[in-house]
């Protein structure tokens, strides 16, 4: 018996490489893990790797409230309340990312009424619509379940939410402004959720990943064969020990944040787990 032993443990983004990691450990532990995610066929995956009944997929869109109460008034209808909501869903859109890095001449010629992104473009080129979907996933798509979850933990008398920021978090990088932007966004949320629900007895902290290689950002980080990208040695070089993170090495952490009698004056927090990569000028 631990502090997840059967109770309600809800997972978005758990079709993903950490957040599916994370929820096949509560299972382990004894949890009842409810996965959501927009696409059936990964939570499927991820589900046939759990052994035992405790598990059930639940297809929905975080940026949906209507979806999300839905999905919440079945689970509490049949399992009761959720206790542990790890909201991991978000992601980034390519059509709102430059492959230049700075201003140049070249962005004074843009039109802005263009729908063709050039293949050569600079922040002035991107989709505004792909830009507002970035922040919309990362922000609204972890308030919503918060919202939701968050008043269910409240009248069952408890709760933990874990929210996922990034290295972003602490300082842009380079090419990625509306994901830097709404995760730096989700550490104020914490802090704002954290002291609201404090006398409902609901703990609200974040985990900030370093690098991880997943299937977003393999592309990325790596090359087909299995080498660093550009991109990659950079981030290598920028991190202390030296390599990514595996997706197993992120559990401590979650378990620790998670657990009441562990961290239970704990909340507010967002935890870096990166190899030291904030620690790094880089020089």
């Amino acid at each position: 018996m631990n502090c997840f032993t059967d109770k309600v443990a809800v997972v978005t983004g758990a079709g993903g490489t950490l957040c599916s990691a994370i929820a096949k450990d509560l299972a382990r532990q004894g949890a009842k893990v409810v996965l959501i995610g927009r696409t059936r066929e990964k939570l499927e995956k991820v589900a046939a790797e759990i052994v035992g009944t405790n598990v059930r997929i639940e297809p929905g869109d975080v940026t949906d409230e209507k979806a999300m109460m839905e999905i919440a008034e079945r689970v509490a209808a049949e399992w009761g309340p959720c206790r542990f909501l790890i909201n991991g869903a978000g992601g980034n859109n390519v059509k709102a990312m430059p492959t230049r890095l700075h201003f140049c001449e070249k962005d004074l010629e843009v039109d802005f009424s263009h729908k063709e992104l050039p293949a050569d473009r600079g922040f002035f080129d991107i989709d505004m619509e792909a830009f507002k979907s970035v922040l919309e996933i990362n922000t609204l798509g972890t308030v919503i379940p918060s919202r939701i979850f968050g008043l269910q933990m409240a009248k069952a008398g408890g709760g933990a939410i874990l929210n996922f920021a990034s290295m972003n978090t602490y300082r842009p990088l380079t090419r990625v402004a509306p994901y830097a932007m709404s995760k730096a966004a989700i550490a104020n949320w914490t802090m704002f959720f954290a002291q609201y629900m404090a006398p409902a007895k609901v703990r609200v902290n974040a985990v900030a990943p370093g690098f991880f290689v997943n299937e977003r950002s393999r592309g990325y980080l790596m090359t087909p064969d299995g080498g660093f990208s550009a991109r990659g040695q950079q981030v290598i070089h920028h991190t202390p020990m030296g390599r990514f993170g595996e997706a197993d090495e992120l559990l401590g952490c979650v378990n620790w944040l998670l657990d009441d009698e562990k961290s239970g004056f704990v909340t507010g927090i967002t935890v870096p787990v990166d190899g030291g990569f904030l620690s790094s000028a880089g020089v």
